[in-house]
């Protein structure tokens, strides 16, 4: 399960980036996670409920904005985008040979902060 990592990180991140601007508390934590990124959303707030105990963050809540791959086909040029995890042909024309625009994105948007 790497979201346990991905939570520490995360938390790591907010509590440095929260103390550095002379807070100390955080209040919530709203990430972008793509649909192809391999991170299930349920099991890191999960994990970060787990790893936020006793820290800055105790009451904290994560919001998560998921974001759906999207990409650019090479053969018919056009661009598409998918509620699917994984893309394996343009959803267009069918061919495998597209470049992916957006849906793989893991990062911090924004923090609650006090």
């Amino acid at each position: 399960m790497h979201e346990a990592s991905i939570a520490q990180n995360m938390l790591e991140i907010a509590e440095e980036n929260c103390k550095k601007a002379g807070y100390s508390r955080i209040e919530s934590i709203r990430l972008r996670i793509g649909r192809a990124s391999g991170i299930m959303p349920d099991a890191l707030l999960f994990a970060f409920d787990a790893v936020k105990i006793d820290t800055i963050a105790d009451k904290a809540t994560v919001i998560i904005d998921e974001v759906p791959v999207s990409g650019l086909c090479s053969n018919c040029s056009k661009e598409f985008v998918t509620e699917n995890a994984y893309v394996l042909c343009c959803p267009e024309c069918g061919s495998n040979s597209f470049k992916t625009k957006t849906g793989r994105e893991l990062e911090i948007v924004d923090m609650e902060v006090f």
